[in-house]
């Protein structure tokens, strides 16, 4: 599906519980006590009519499709609740690979970016509250992102794959992915206000 009937399909789920679709179309989203971290996304690839995918090429071919918590502050207004995954960062890759040429750019380059309110870690609702694309293409973003990026491969040219931090990054970290502490893989992020910056959220 192209990107725009995408969209369009999407917005017509605007103020819609996606809790109660998640049965309709059958998405896990708790197996005993054990949560599906991404059943929301896949409620909405389902509705889409994309197989489940976590492959690291944009999950429609030529677009992307990502969904992020928002949650209400103490004034009543929602604001982005978490830094937004991008993509897995593979040390040999990103060392090797122009920004140009990366997962990182091929993934945010088009994209849609779909936000849900988080009510609890329940959720037994979860209400989709908007619908945004993004494609990279304002020029400061985008050199803040590719330094965002040279940062790490250099990081791992020079001290190695461990020592990358969620410390470095303006736009995009590195951090840490994984269940527990002591997690070795990492991916990138978009942090909080990138992410509000995507869905047009003053934050």
């Amino acid at each position: 599906m192209e990107r725009e009937p995408a969209v369009a399909k999407l917005k017509e789920l605007q103020g819609v519980d996606l809790r109660a679709l998640a049965d309709k179309y059958q998405v896990t989203v708790w197996r005993g006590d054990k949560k599906n971290k991404g059943w929301a996304g896949h409620v909405l690839e389902r509705y889409l009519g994309l197989p489940i995918n976590s492959a690291q090429s944009p999950n429609f071919g030529s677009w992307e499709l990502k969904i992020v918590p928002l949650k209400l502050n103490r004034s009543a207004q929602l604001q982005v609740k978490e830094t937004m995954a991008i993509t897995m960062i593979d040390a040999y890759n990103v060392e090797q690979t122009p920004f140009e040429q990366s997962h990182l750019f091929s993934k945010l380059r088009k994209t849609v970016v779909c936000a849900r309110v988080f009510e609890s870690q329940l959720d037994e609702k979860s209400v989709l509250a908007r619908v945004a694309t993004f494609d990279l293409e304002h020029p400061e973003i985008l050199n803040q992102v590719k330094a965002d990026y040279e940062l790490v491969r250099e990081m791992i040219r020079s001290k190695g794959f461990e020592a990358l931090t969620g410390k470095m990054g303006v736009l995009v970290q590195p951090r840490t992915k994984g269940p527990g502490h002591g997690s070795t893989s990492r991916a990138f992020y978009a942090r909080t206000g990138f992410v509000a910056h995507i869905l047009g959220m003053g934050q």
